[in-house]
C-alpha cells in the first residue's frame, strides 16, 4: 500500500484534478501565469501540499480552489472533485457571471447569415466606397 503525499507537483494536481485534460495544457497555463498559488505566480515544478489556495483561470472562467487533498494518478471526475474546494467568492463570482452571460449574450451569435459571400462582399464595398465620396468630396464647387 502507498502512503499518503505531502506534497506534489502542482501541473500534476491540476492534472489529477481534472481542471486540464493533461499535463502538457496544464504546464502551458502555468506557464502563462494563468496559475497562482497563494497570489503569486509560480512554475510546474512548484510543489502543493494540502491547504493551499490556488487561483485558476481557463478562458473567461476563473476559480479559486483550497487544496484538500493530492493525488498520484487522475481518477474520475467524483473522485477528483474531492482533491479540491471552491471558496465561497469563487462560487458567487462564477454564478455572477454566468447570469451576465445569460442576461446579456454574445453578439457574434445573433449572426445567422455567416460570411458575405465574394457577390455580397463587392456590393457592401461599393456602398461604402459611394457613402464615402458623398461625405468627403474633395472637389471644388465653383
Amino acid at each position: 500500500m502507498t502512503e499518503p503525499l505531502e506534497r506534489q507537483r502542482i501541473d500534476k494536481w491540476l492534472w489529477a484534478a481534472r481542471f486540464f485534460k493533461t499535463r502538457a495544457l496544464a504546464v502551458q497555463a502555468i506557464e502563462r501565469a494563468r496559475v497562482q498559488v497563494g497570489g503569486s505566480a509560480v512554475k510546474p515544478a512548484r510543489e502543493l501540499k494540502v491547504g493551499d489556495l490556488v487561483h485558476v483561470r481557463q478562458g473567461e472562467l476563473e476559480r479559486e480552489v483550497r487544496v484538500l487533498a493530492l493525488s498520484a494518478q487522475r481518477g474520475p471526475a467524483p473522485v477528483a472533485q474531492q482533491l479540491y474546494a471552491e471558496t465561497a467568492p469563487s462560487v458567487a463570482a462564477r454564478e455572477q457571471a454566468a447570469a451576465q452571460r445569460r442576461l446579456a449574450p454574445e453578439p457574434a451569435h445573433s449572426i445567422t447569415q455567416g460570411r458575405p459571400t465574394k457577390r455580397e462582399r463587392r456590393a457592401l464595398d461599393g456602398q461604402r466606397r459611394a457613402d464615402w465620396d458623398q461625405r468627403w468630396s474633395a472637389a471644388l464647387d465653383e
